[in-house]
């Protein structure tokens, strides 16, 4: 029989907590989201780890643990995966510690991410690329581990780690004016739900704890399903820094046993979050930064009366995804929508359609159509975007009414994927 892993406890998040006092780690701040507070009736608080260190709440569990490492064991050299943000928390502890560090991140990890770990590190780190996913480049750097001796660096299924994530739990009870009634956290592999859920539910054991995944890539959800981590076959890695197929083994057993719920959130309502939380806060987050924002959304049922903390858990976000986040959000909130119309290949045509189908306030936002010669009709792809989601029946029931062949692309469809 397999023995249990060792769960740290809420003394080893509180010895994380002085472990990370007095070091460029900062304590940041708990600020209250007046648009969430008056979305959910209740105040609603969140926790800033967009403006940790390396944008990123992962700094505190990677320097936790590389801080615990004993001389022989820092001679060896660290090395870790990860999708960006806990290779920036490495790479500060490394450069910080002067130990070198070996960091694989997946070829799919944005641009600014990667250009700040070799910043962060300097000469202290060596980044490399390989696979796709957090956990191929796991597996690469377990392989490394075990060839070279150097000390693998978990990025959450490890106590040290746990309990360093913890420490942002701690915080928030310090600081908070009124204490939650309830915390709600983004998940990818599951360390940060379980040092915070580990450390409240030791000291606080009344409040609720909530982890939050995207949809695309809900590892957790699927473990606690099966009572045991499954390895998803497929995720969708737009919210890269919670994209992992496999939640840990130690998180898994702590979510399981401390952790309320476990929710999912569509990759269209993550993005219009992060539309608010920019356009109203002036908050710049990465996708799984805004997932626990996002679970306000309605993707929570049940909140006990009291307040709400969110961890705004990562602010790494490259400004050339901000055309793809719009357009998530857009279809998602029901008023962008695409078709292929098959135009008569006559002069006029499309002026029948502007006139016949479309109405005020229905604006094309792209159209594509290349004339084929020697013959009598050609498909466009026309989308185009409405004013309100109550609007699109009326925009069917004329396109129903038309002369023109017009099929409408569904989001889940693999047309639309094809097309878009």
């Amino acid at each position: 029989m397999t023995e249990p892993l060792l769960r740290p406890t809420g003394a080893d998040v509180d010895a994380a907590t002085a472990n990370l006092a007095n070091t460029a780690i900062r304590r940041t701040p708990l600020d209250v989201s007046q648009r969430l507070s008056e979305r959910c009736g209740r105040t609603v608080y969140l926790k800033r780890e967009d403006i940790q260190v390396g944008r990123s709440y992962k700094v505190r569990g990677a320097y936790n643990l590389i801080s615990l490492l004993s001389d022989e064991e820092a001679g060896r050299g660290v090395v870790c995966a990860s999708a960006g943000n806990h290779a920036q928390g490495v790479a500060f502890a490394c450069a910080q510690r002067q130990i070198k560090g070996t960091i694989f991140v997946p070829t799919t990890t944005p641009r600014q991410k990667r250009s700040r770990i070799t910043k962060i590190g300097g000469e202290w780190v060596e980044l490399r690329l390989l696979g796709t996913t957090y956990d191929e480049s796991s597996t690469a750097a377990i392989r490394y581990a075990e060839e070279t001796g150097a000390i693998y660096v978990h990025p959450f299924d490890d106590p040290r780690t746990i309990a360093g994530q913890g420490t942002v739990a701690h915080e928030i009870f310090e600081d908070a004016e009124e204490k939650p009634a309830t915390i709600i956290v983004p998940i990818g592999g599951g360390g940060l739900v379980s040092g915070i859920a580990t450390w409240v539910k030791e000291y606080h054991p009344e409040v609720r704890v909530i982890g939050v995944e995207s949809a695309g890539a809900a590892s957790m959800i699927a473990a606690l399903e099966a009572g045991q981590p499954q390895t998803l076959p497929k995720i969708d890695s737009f919210a890269e820094g919670t994209a992992v197929a496999r939640a840990g083994e130690l998180t898994f057993q702590i979510t399981r046993d401390l952790v309320d719920d476990v929710v999912s959130v569509p990759e269209g309502a993550i993005c219009s979050e992060m539309l608010d939380l920019y356009q109203v806060e002036g908050i710049i987050t990465e996708p799984s930064g805004a997932l626990a924002a996002a679970a306000l959304r309605g993707y929570v049922k049940d909140l006990p009366e009291g307040p709400v903390a969110c961890i705004v858990s990562g602010g790494n976000n490259d400004v050339s995804r901000y055309d793809d986040i719009v357009e998530r959000s857009m279809i998602h909130e029901g008023l962008r929508h695409y078709f292929l119309v098959t135009f008569p290949q006559r002069p006029g045509a499309l002026r029948g359609f502007l006139d016949e189908v479309l109405s005020d306030g229905e604006d094309i936002v792209v159209f594509e159509y290349t004339k084929k010669n020697n013959r009598e009709t050609g498909p466009a792809l026309v989308g185009l975007e409405i004013e309100s989601p109550d609007n699109l029946d009326a925009l069917l029931e004329r396109m129903a009414q038309s002369d023109l062949d017009i099929e409408r692309l569904e989001p889940d469809s693999p047309a639309f994927r094809f097309f878009l």
